[in-house]
């Protein structure tokens, strides 16, 4: 009997939240009963270290591996697409707003982390177990500025237990890490990979002001270079349930059920903060800045915000979005077009508050301490990357994976979040959407301003 084509198809794969949803729930039922039957056992650690570890971090380096050429691409396409020479101060304004709204969003997002704490308080003990590894993992943390470490050294440190140690890095040392003197060194090391932010976002304001034939070729090039990395990343993440199931897997069966207990106090934050900003930080400009009332609009934008929830992508969402602002807030068609396609790449209000979250609640828990002026530096890496995070789901993990490697944090720690990251991915593209549909009308109520030509705002 043949069976139809599209029925095999469906067997075959099932959707990318659902496949990782049940790498989650096998890799951490697993290592669940292992705790529970062979806790400190020596073979239950021969299988985490050789098997369970190794695959979770092949997937970690799979990510880290597309972070310099993403960010890159992606930053400089978003600054040139906004074509800044002829939209003048409509750009200024567009870039201007998502910096402010960005900055705020992080700044919720690492106050709450602060004040609740949620990786906090795992025994040193556990910690320690985390952390079992290697002698070459514990030189990382420990001997990183030494090119040469005697056996006798090395043996001593290895028998120590493991505590990492975010870099120390003074503001003038992070302004001056802002300006590479070598942008192809830069993207070699994870720790300097602020410069490549830097000099992409220069690099794309300059191809925006240079419109000869050439640039434009130049632009179709980084365009396509943009295209492959995605689908690279989409090839990635096809194994996802794999990576994700070996490092829950590893988490669970050194840690327990304890490790679950703080994953559930992180996504409480995480929902929390996008809370805060949504219905408070956006109420407050749309009324104060755009000059429409908070109620208005969010009964006007229902229906992006559903789209958004329902299929995690600003891209997906922006179809719905034009409609919403022309047809409900009644917005300028010129100014919400430009603005909401911008946005769908630029304006990750929702992205960056959930990065600066996810890294200060991985290093809380695998104890690295992150003085103010490392949270300041993370909160400027979040803003900048914001610009260049793609639009689409798991977007924003090769930058959190980037992020981690900088503060010397254990990157497996990722796999504890890739297991609720679908649900989050979908609550702060919903934030994203609305943030792009608030940063709208702000921008609309200028150009009312300055021409007679578009229509009013209604009253609030």
């Amino acid at each position: 009997m043949t069976v139809p084509s599209a029925t095999v198809r469906g067997r075959r794969r099932l959707p990318p939240h659902v496949r990782m949803l049940l790498g989650l729930i096998i890799g951490a039922t697993f290592g669940l009963i292992a705790n529970a039957l062979w806790a400190d056992s020596a073979t239950l650690e021969w299988i985490v270290s050789n098997l369970a570890d190794p695959t979770g971090k092949i997937f970690i380096k799979f990510l880290l591996m597309l972070v310099a050429p993403l960010l890159f691409a992606a930053l400089v396409m978003g600054i040139a697409e906004l074509d800044l020479a002829q939209l003048g101060r409509l750009g200024a304004r567009m870039l201007g707003y998502t910096v402010v709204v960005s900055a705020i969003a992080v700044a919720i997002g690492l106050v709450m982390v602060n004040l609740v704490k949620p990786g906090a308080g795992m025994p040193d003990e556990m910690r320690e177990r985390a952390l079992k590894s290697d002698v070459e993992k514990r030189l990382l943390y420990f001997l990183v500025d030494l090119p040469e470490t005697p056996p006798e050294v090395a043996k001593a440190i290895a028998a120590k237990p493991v505590v990492p140690k975010a870099p120390e890095q003074s503001v003038a040392d992070l302004v001056m890490s802002m300006v590479p003197d070598n942008v192809i060194g830069a993207a070699g090391s994870n720790a300097t990979l602020l410069g490549v932010i830097v000099f992409a976002l220069v690099f794309g304001v300059a191809l925006a002001f240079t419109p000869t034939p050439a640039t434009e070729r130049l632009r179709e090039v980084i365009q396509g270079l943009y295209d492959v990395l995605m689908k690279l990343i989409e090839g990635i993440l096809y194994f996802a349930p794999l990576g994700v199931g070996a490092l829950l897997f590893s988490m669970t069966a050194r840690l327990g059920f304890d490790i679950l207990q703080q994953l559930a106090a992180y996504v409480g934050v995480v929902l929390a903060a996008l809370a805060i900003h949504m219905f408070g930080v956006y109420s407050l400009s749309v009324r104060f800045l755009g000059g429409m009332s908070p109620i208005r609009f969010f009964r006007g934008v229902r229906l992006a915000m559903v789209t958004a929830f329902s299929t995690a992508s600003s891209n997906a969402t922006l179809p719905t979005a034009l409609k919403v602002a022309e047809e409900e807030l009644k917005l300028p068609r010129q100014a919400s077009r430009f603005v909401l396609t911008a946005g769908s790449a630029m304006n990750q209000n929702g992205t960056a508050l959930f990065e600066g979250v996810t890294v200060l609640f991985l290093a809380q828990l695998f104890g690295v301490h992150l003085d103010m002026s490392q949270q300041l530096q993370i909160m400027i890496i979040c803003i900048l990357a914001g610009i260049g995070t793609a639009g689409v789901p798991a977007g924003s993990l090769p930058v959190i994976a980037m992020i981690l490697t900088m503060f010397h944090i254990p990157p497996e720690g990722l796999g504890l979040i890739l297991g609720v990251d679908r649900f989050l991915d979908m609550c702060r593209t919903s934030l994203n959407v609305v943030g792009d549909l608030a940063a709208a009308v702000y921008v609309s109520r200028g150009v009312n301003e300055e021409s007679s030509d578009y229509p009013q705002p209604s009253p609030p």
